[in-house]
Order: C-alpha cells, then structure tokens, then sequence
C-alpha cells in the first residue's frame, strides 16, 4: 500500500483515534469521543515515555487505523525486552483492506528494531474474528489473561 504512512500519532489525531476505538460493540460501551479531555491528557503522558508509541495509518491525510506498542524490558526469559500491541484500530472503510496486517507487521519489525525478543498482545475474548487475524499472522493464544477493573 504506497499510499500509506505509519507515523507517531499527535494530540491533532486523538478524535480520529478515539472514534475508531468506539466503533465497535465493546468501545461503544467504554468510549466517549464527546468528551476528548482524558484522551489528550493519557496522551500527554504516553508521548513524555519513551516507551510508549502510538502510531496511526494515514491515507490521503485521513487516519484510517492506530496501535499502540509498548517497549518493556524485563527480567524474564533472560532479561528479555519484550513488546505488547495494544489498541489496535481500523477504521470501518478500511477493514478487510490489508491495512491490519500492515499495521501489526510494522508493530512486529519496530519491536525487532528495538531488540525485543517477544512480541505480545491480548484480545477481548469476544473477538474471535480478530483471533483467526492474528494466529495467521504467527501469533499463538499461548496464554489465559486476568484483569481487574479498578
């Protein structure tokens, strides 16, 4: 896709990003494009770490699809760095285009990039479609995740 640029995403993309994320049956329930204030605030936050990368897919200066990677070094697996996928968007007109696996295949060479021997990524139970995505991608449901609402 030639036309496509993957870039670090700016406080200028947060409504784009966040009316991605609430189109879906479970962002519906969670997000709130009406009010932009805790976006741009987690944002601000997300761009001081160096850690932290959030990135869109833009064509023809549109935001057609965003993730999220993050850069964690840790102890485990020999002091292994790891990365972990996260928030991973694509908006309605361009699903089924090709611009997912772009997006995960640009996720999976940063992460190399960076020295990170793992890749990681969760995925809502519900979304077995998405499941089928990433397996074809190479990755495996090698683990049973927790979470806590707090």
């Amino acid at each position: 896709m030639s036309d496509l640029e993957i870039r670090p995403a700016t406080a200028e993309d947060i409504e784009a990003i966040v009316a991605m994320l609430a189109d879906d049956p479970l962002g519906a329930r969670r997000e709130s494009p009406d009010d932009l204030g805790p976006y741009l605030a987690a944002f601000e936050l997300l761009e001081g770490d160096p850690h932290q990368h959030v990135v869109v897919a833009v064509r023809e200066d549109k935001v057609v699809g965003t993730l999220q990677l993050t850069i964690t070094p840790g102890l485990s697996r020999q002091g292994a760095t790891r990365s972990i996928i996260e928030g991973v968007r694509i908006h309605s007109d361009e699903r089924g285009s090709g611009l997912g696996t772009e997006l995960i295949e640009w996720a999976v060479e940063e992460s190399e990039r960076r020295n990170c021997r793992l890749v990681q990524l969760t995925s809502d139970a519900t979304r077995t479609d998405a499941h089928r995505f990433y397996e074809r991608l190479g990755f495996e449901a090698s683990h049973v995740g927790f979470k806590k609402n707090l």
